[in-house]
Order: structure tokens, then sequence, then C-alpha cells
């Protein structure tokens, strides 16, 4: 069954396990030997086709989506991902970002889930934006299609993001991404969906002066020549703002979904997450069916994580 919760979700999969290999390693020694391929072992001395934390979350998150909205039900996930290994390749958790874990442990203190996100100075991490994109899909079921005239919308997506990551960073982020990928969904044009989806949501977080204060980290995205950028000026680290940012150059200055992931996983650094979150987008945007067969064909536990998407796609009609 092909749709746009299986293109978005596979897409971003795929695109976490072609950079989980060479996650951290540096650009330059990337242009030396650029990744092509499926890889296998590397960082995480893994085989090909496994996939990260990414992928794991995302799939939490859709999983408990199909039952409707329910922020213990979907903390309750993430726990028996940590703690279990489930939602996992090989049943065994390799990746973990510290700001996740000290959420995950607040939750099980008994903490509420809307608490449980760091708000601090390093709490501004990528760990949120890589997993957000089922939260689209749900409130596309809703018939919430434009997140910005809709307080409902940024709403949850906030809510989600806070799970794990409560800064303003890092909900402007998801804010930003979900609102793009619903561009995407409704059949707007790459640049189209991009565009507005950057200025919409920046233009709704100006109305309120606890996120205003945090727009100016944001102003090379909204630059009328963003993607015009030189490569040597994105940054692909951990940061969530440089991810976005890396994930969108990425996203609009290549042609199809093979290109757009080699392009992110060979920027270096934090290569899973920019190349999961530049692969939800270009998943949706270019379908299924142009994810490459030998990467997909690779995907472990392949057909468990369709059925995940298959599921909540079922769950919406």
């Amino acid at each position: 069954m092909s749709n746009y919760i299986i293109d978005g979700i596979m897409g971003l999969c795929v695109a976490d396990a072609l950079g989980v290999p060479v996650e951290f390693e540096y650009r330059e020694t990337l242009k030396k030997n650029p990744v092509v391929n499926m890889r296998s072992y590397g960082t995480y001395n893994q085989p090909a086709g496994t996939w990260s934390d990414d992928t794991s979350m995302t799939i939490c998150l859709a999983d408990s989506l199909s039952k409707g909205l329910n922020y213990d039900d979907i903390m309750n996930n993430f726990n028996k991902w940590i703690t279990n290994g489930e939602y996992t390749p090989y049943g065994e958790v390799f990746d973990v970002g510290g700001s996740t874990r000290s959420a995950l442990l607040k939750y099980e203190s008994k903490i509420e889930p809307l608490n449980c996100g760091g708000v601090g100075e390093h709490d501004y991490g990528n760990g949120s934006l890589m997993r957000i994109l089922p939260i689209v899909f749900y409130l596309k079921s809703k018939n919430i299609t434009n997140i910005t005239k809709d307080d409902r919308g940024i709403y949850i997506i906030h809510n989600i993001s806070k799970l794990t990551h409560a800064h303003k960073r890092s909900l402007i982020s998801c804010g930003i991404y979900c609102s793009i990928a619903m561009g995407l969904i409704e059949k707007k044009s790459k640049y189209e969906a991009v565009k507005n989806g950057i200025y919409n949501t920046i233009n709704y977080y100006k109305k309120y002066d606890k996120f205003e204060a945090e727009l100016h980290h944001f102003q090379r995205l909204y630059s009328k020549n963003f993607n015009e950028l030189p490569e040597e000026q994105i940054r692909s680290s951990g940061y969530v703002v440089d991810t976005l940012e890396a994930a969108l150059w990425c996203f609009l200055n290549t042609d199809s979904y093979k290109d757009c992931i080699l392009k992110s996983v060979n920027l270096g650094d934090d290569t899973d997450t920019v190349a999961a979150v530049a692969g939800g987008l270009a998943g949706i945007y270019y379908g299924y069916e142009d994810i490459p067969k030998e990467w997909i064909d690779k995907i472990a536990k392949r057909h468990f994580i369709e059925d995940i998407c298959n599921k909540l796609y079922l769950s919406f009609n």
C-alpha cells in the first residue's frame, strides 16, 4: 500500500540507515571517500541497512498515534525502546542522545510527560526534530492542514517535542519542519512548500514575545537566497538549527530522493539525523517508488516498519 505515511517514514528510515556507518565522519574525509550506497559496519559496527534512534523514535510515535494522541502512551513506547530494545533493528539500542535519555529518566521518575523535556542551553539538540514527522500525518487526519492558522496544530507539535526537547529553538524548528512537510503532503511544489512553510511559521512565532527573541537564530533560513549558500557555509552538527538548515539546503539543491540523501550524508558530522530529516521530506515529495530499491531491500526489519506505517494509515481512514 503506497501512501504519504510510508513515503515519509521509509524515506526517513532509509536515509537514517545510509548515515549510520559514517556518523561523526569529517566532511573532508567523505569528500575523499563519499557514500554512494549502503555501507556495513563503520561508526557503530552495524550491518548495512541498520537504522538508529531516529527511526526507532519515529516508529514509536507512529505506532502510538495509530491508537490516538496520548502523551503517556508515546513515552511508554520510548521506554520500551530504550529499556527493552523494542522498535530497534536487532533488539539493541546503540545510539541515544543525552537530552532524550534524561527526559526518559524523568518520566520513569513519575514526572508528567510534557514536563520531561529539557529547557537549558544544552537542550536544543535535534532529538525531537528527527522523530516529529508522524505528528504531521495525525494533524492531516484531523483536517489541521494549515498549521500556522490553527493554534491546535502548533500546540500539539510543541507538545510532541516537549516530551524530550522543550527548548524554544527545538519547538520552532519542529514547527517549521512540520509546516513544510504539510505543504508537501498538500501537493505544493518543493520550493513553495519550503518558502511558505518557513515564512508562515516565522510570522506565526513573531506574534509571541517568548518566541520572537529566538527568531534571530533562524535568520539564514528565511533569507531570500538561503538555498544559494555555498556548501562550506552549511553546518551539519547535532544543533537543531544546523540540522534543519542542512536538511532543507540538501532538499532544495537536489532533484531526486537519492541525490538529496547522498548530499545530506556526505556533509559529515551528524550524518544519520541530517539525512533522516531530509529523507522524511524527500520521501513525501518524490514518493516511495523513487527510493532506490537496492537501498530499501537492505533495510533491517523493513516489513515491521512498513506494517506500522500501514497501521497508522488505516487508523486514519
